[in-house]
């Protein structure tokens, strides 16, 4: 058992963290972020982003995948505002959304080399 002491800066301290926490709808669109991350050939495609501008055929060429697969996985990083796109003549090329989205996986890969 606690000091008393203790015990009263314990609950000081839950308290402050507990009032601190992401409401329950920020958490979950933090946890869609990882999970829309967290399949291969999305974070390969994000991966590949990092470096610029990408059309979709060079998506493929990169990713080593058939079009559907790379379209799909596309369509699923627009949905969830981690890529962004725009039309150049005929072609969609596609980015990293923002800079939140670079520092993430930036970070992720750091601690990956840990």
């Amino acid at each position: 058992m606690l000091p008393k002491t203790l015990k009263n800066e314990n609950e000081s301290t839950v308290e402050k963290v507990r009032g601190e926490m992401p409401s329950d709808e920020k958490l979950e669109k933090t946890r869609q972020i990882f999970s829309v991350l967290s399949e291969p050939k999305r974070l390969q495609i994000v991966l590949a982003l990092l470096k610029g501008e990408l059309c979709a055929n060079q998506l493929i060429a990169v990713c080593g995948t058939e079009q559907s697969t790379v379209s799909h996985q596309l369509r699923v990083l627009r949905d969830n505002k981690i890529v962004r796109s725009r039309r150049v003549g005929k072609n969609m090329v596609y980015s990293i959304a923002d800079e939140h989205v670079r520092a993430i996986v930036e970070t992720a890969l750091s601690h990956a080399n840990c």
